[in-house]
């Protein structure tokens, strides 16, 4: 049940009292009516995605295609800054890797051989 405040009219004295959002918001004590206090709700939406878990960023990430792979990208930043790599994009990797018999996906760093005679990409 919701929490409603009210304020007796001569002290100033506050009472907090549960009562039915179906109710008559009205409060009275030995025929004083006491006068009601209007607050600010207190709601938080929590928007901040765990970089590390699938199941949020499902849930939170919200917007256009473009916001999505923004979005993508702020986890796998933050999951390489925590980690000096992001391990999810690296098992992408590797499991792309594996489907394709060997074959490595254009982005992955692995995938580029430098030699102090050549370099291949």
């Amino acid at each position: 049940m919701p929490e409603y405040i009210y304020e007796h009219p001569e002290t100033g004295e506050q009472v907090i009292v549960l009562q039915s959002i179906h109710e008559e918001h009205v409060y009275e004590i030995d025929g004083v009516v006491y006068d009601r206090v209007y607050t600010i709700p207190n709601t938080s939406i929590d928007t901040q995605i765990d970089p590390h878990s699938a199941k949020d960023f499902r849930e939170k990430a919200k917007g256009t295609i473009g916001d999505l792979w923004d979005q993508s990208a702020e986890a796998s930043a933050k999951r390489a800054e925590r980690h000096g790599e992001d391990p999810v994009k690296k098992q992408y990797y590797k499991d792309y890797a594996e489907k394709r018999q060997g074959a490595k996906h254009k982005d992955d760093p692995s995938r580029k051989v430098n030699s102090k005679h050549f370099s291949v990409e």
